[in-house]
């Protein structure tokens, strides 16, 4: 008889070979197909799992191998199935082959990951503390801790159509799914924090009201702590730690236990903001894993097959290269590393019903032998997929390795993070830093970055401030970085932020430095939602959010980084409403053809650069470094033409107007409503401001 508490011996599955192909687990008649990559390893095991107990029921070999994918099917297996894998092959790290079979390994292709990971040294595939560190070899068994994958069915069709925003249409809005909603009193607070609360009406009232279009939520994948950060009782708040690409992340869940209603909770969420006419475009983080360096725990890829999902260093294979600062590179170049990160994509569009993706340090996705390439084996799969066809694909186009800034070099469908944007908007209005040439080029989308190939404007992402960095009020109220709370020092986040605290660090109840403050903040979100391209606003900037000095706050799941709703700048974002209605109705501040200024027969310039006097801007006036105000005479090919005028000094500038009669659109240097008297001869720009002004009559 068994004694209490003891585990019966799992029997042997019996499998059938199956097919090589969905990758994963999928539900086949009345039984379940899996299908493993791993180039390198001698076999490869399926365990199955009692979901209730835990406990090991059944272990069997994957009995084919087809083009370096095992395979073999279940039968009698259904949805709800528990399982991980074990692969069998050489230890040899200097040859970069890390197979354990005593570690249970995630499917990389897990759509429902179940248990709750801790940090524990039987994960790591060698014994810490040994001499010889991650060359050593650890025979402990971390089954019964080990996350594992779930079996599911697909979802059904979505329920709401796409709201397919034109791209020079675009207003992008970057938040967090948790900050945005944890303490907004209009969301029940039981799904406050969650996929279900980002989709109340409150919610979804504030963003048609703001004007965005398309909502780029940080990352949704399963994603882990790193054990730093668990050491010191913080999180990655963030997310970009990502272990399963096919999963969501239940700590965004109102019900994280279930993996099954945080599935549905999420595609829920999507199909409510198309309802709502809004987009929804994921952060995806496909350059590195929470596997971490040589020296990070084997929980899938790397126990899966090591040498061929990471990049190794070319000198010592037993070291992974990192071009991430995270410690591992997955290996885009590897065909089957290009597929997962596809069939990843093709599953978030085609069940779960999202827009598109921005791409955490994107240039790994072009990374070959020899460097960058926007002709990478990647870059072309992705153009040719029709299931991603209509995606919307953002780069942040740099990372952490040797020649990794690769701005403006993505393929011609990849909008691009301009950071040149966001420190060029700064010094100009900040410090007067810049010269009025770079930043008229900002204001055209950074024609000098993206005007060649069958690049367009709107592929410049422009942005004054991001996740990553000060937020918009921070910008103008601290002179300094306050990360002492991260846990490092002080010595994390950005160092050049060209960031200013108007004479006072921190908050401050002087009216002059509130007064010089809010101006400074109304002429960068002017700068943002006037100039050609694409903008991308900071969620919480349009009400004065601040994170109190923290430019990087990625582990800080509490009050710093959650949007304080009671607080709300009502002015403010009236402010930024009035700026994207401004937009949406002028064609001439959205243009998706590079101007030229260049005259043409019958037709008036598109751009005409004006001096303050009613000059047309010489080569002196450009470089000018006395004087920051100059003028665009913008003239789109239907509708309205505008007057663009920016004064960064710090006193009125008289602006000769062109002929005719003009009226105020905008005046940076004051909340709405603006004057709407006729203008004439000459027009007064106030300091620190952007003016645009409007006339059906001028010549």
């Amino acid at each position: 008889m068994r004694q209490a508490g003891s585990r019966a011996a799992p029997t042997e599955l019996q499998l059938a070979p199956g097919r090589p192909y969905p990758l994963g687990a999928t539900i086949d008649g009345d039984g379940v197909n899996f299908a493993v990559f791993s180039a390198h390893a001698t076999a490869l095991e399926l365990c199955v799992f009692d979901p209730a107990t835990g406990a090991c029921t059944g272990r069997g070999m994957l009995p084919q191998l087809t083009d370096d994918v095992w395979h073999g099917r279940l039968g009698g297996a259904g949805a709800g199935l528990v399982y991980g894998l074990r692969a069998h092959g050489p230890y040899r790290p200097s040859e970069g082959l890390r197979f354990n079979p005593n570690k249970l390994l995630l499917d990389p292709y897990a759509r429902e990951i179940v248990g709750s990971f801790a940090w524990r040294d039987e994960h790591f595939g060698y014994q810490r503390g040994d001499p010889e560190g991650h060359l050593s070899f650890d025979t402990r068994d971390n089954a019964d801790t080990a996350l594992k994958a779930r079996v599911c069915a697909p979802l059904p069709a979505a329920g709401a159509a796409r709201p397919n925003i034109a791209a020079a249409d675009t207003v992008l809005y970057e938040l967090h799914v948790k900050g945005y909603t944890q303490r907004h009193r209009g969301v029940p607070d039981a799904l406050r924090g969650t996929y279900a609360g980002l989709a109340q009406a409150a919610i979804i009232d504030h963003l048609r009201r703001l004007g965005v279009t398309t909502l780029s939520l940080l990352p949704v994948h399963y994603s882990i702590d790193e054990e730093r950060l668990g050491g010191l009782g913080l999180t990655n708040y963030w997310g970009y730690n990502t272990l399963g690409f096919f999963a969501c992340d239940p700590r965004l869940s109102s019900t994280p236990a279930d993996p099954a209603a945080t599935r549905a909770e999420f595609r829920a969420m999507v199909d409510r903001l198309h309802e709502a006419g809004l987009e929804v475009v994921l952060d995806v983080v496909y350059n590195h894993t929470a596997e971490a360096g040589e020296d990070g725990p084997t929980l899938s890829m790397r126990g899966l097959d090591h040498a061929r999902y990471y990049r190794l260093a070319a000198g010592d294979r037993a070291q992974t290269e990192n071009l991430t600062g995270c410690g591992n590179t997955l290996n885009c170049a590897e065909p089957q590393v290009a597929r997962l990160m596809l069939d990843s994509m093709r599953y978030w569009v085609g069940e779960m019903g999202v827009d598109g993706f921005r791409f955490d340090l994107g240039a790994v996705l072009g990374r070959g032998s020899q460097g960058f390439d926007a002709q990478a084996p990647f870059f072309v799969a992705l153009h040719q997929d029709p299931v991603l066809a209509g995606a919307k694909l953002i780069a942040e186009p740099w990372d952490a390795g040797p020649h990794g800034y690769q701005l403006g070099r993505f393929p011609g469908r990849f909008l691009e993070w301009n950071d040149v944007f966001r420190d060029s908007a700064r010094l100009f209005w900040l410090s007067r830093g810049v010269s009025n040439g770079e930043f008229a080029r900002r204001l055209t989308a950074s024609n000098d970055r993206f005007h060649h190939g069958t690049r367009r404007p709107h592929a410049s992402v422009n942005f004054v401030t991001a996740h990553d960095g000060f937020t918009l009020t921070d910008v103008v109220s601290y002179a300094h970085r306050h990360n002492a709370a991260n846990g490092e020092l002080n010595r994390d986040g950005h160092q050049a932020n060209f960031n200013i605290n108007c004479g006072v660090e921190g908050p401050s109840g002087d009216p002059s430095v509130i007064a010089v403050r809010d101006r400074l903040r109304r002429a960068l979100l002017a700068t943002l939602f006037c100039a050609q391209g694409t903008p991308m606003l900071l969620a919480g900037d349009e009400i004065g959010r601040t994170q109190h000095g923290n430019n990087n706050a990625y582990c800080q799941d509490n009050e710093t980084s959650w949007l304080n709703w009671d607080l709300a700048d009502a002015a403010l974002q009236d402010y930024v409403v009035a700026l994207a209605r401004l937009r949406r109705r002028h064609a001439a501040l959205r243009q998706d053809h590079w101007l030229s200024g260049h005259p043409h027969p019958g037709v008036r310039r598109d751009v005409v650069w004006r001096a303050p006097d009613g000059r047309e801007m010489a080569v002196e006036d450009w470089n000018h470094g006395a004087h920051h105000c100059f003028g665009a005479w913008l003239t789109p090919a239907a509708g309205s033409p505008l007057l663009l005028l920016v004064n960064a000094d710090a006193a009125a500038v008289p602006f000769a107007l062109p002929p005719g009669s003009w009226h105020v659109e905008l005046d940076s240097s004051c909340p709405p409503p603006w004057r709407e008297a006729a203008l004439y001869d000459t027009f007064e720009v106030p300091e620190r401001a952007l003016v645009v002004l409007v006339s059906a009559t001028a010549t």
